[in-house]
């Protein structure tokens, strides 16, 4: 079984609950991995600001973020031009061509691949 974890939560509003979802997708990204199951992380809107703020030390869940780098599969294009994200060393996602963007991530190529899309 396939799945893919889509983070959206905000960082930039520093609150509990968007702190609580980023830390839920990275543990349920983590839980994928250690059971063996295919699991792709990806960053969109404005969730594409998280890696940069993840790469603190200091984060609370940098730990886990480091548990699973290996699994982020890349950061939505048309959502770090928008919200200015910092996307050095990640790869661009932009299959899904909305017009007058540079592209997002196709949740119905995923879905026709049978990917289980779970958001954050």
């Amino acid at each position: 079984m396939k799945n893919a974890i889509v983070v959206l939560s905000d960082p930039k509003n520093e609150s509990e609950e968007s702190l609580g979802r980023v830390f839920n997708a990275l543990a349920t990204a983590y839980d994928f991995k250690n059971a063996g199951k295919e699991v792709s992380i990806y960053f969109q809107g404005t969730g594409t600001r998280w890696p940069e703020v993840l790469q603190n030390e200091d984060h609370p869940a940098h730990d886990l973020f480091e548990a699973v780098a290996d699994k982020i599969e890349g950061i939505s294009c048309a959502c770090a031009d928008v919200f200015g994200a910092d996307t050095s060393g990640y790869d661009l996602i932009k299959d899904n061509a909305v017009p007058n963007t540079t592209g997002l991530p196709s949740l119905s190529k995923l879905q026709d691949q049978g990917v289980h899309v779970y958001t954050f």
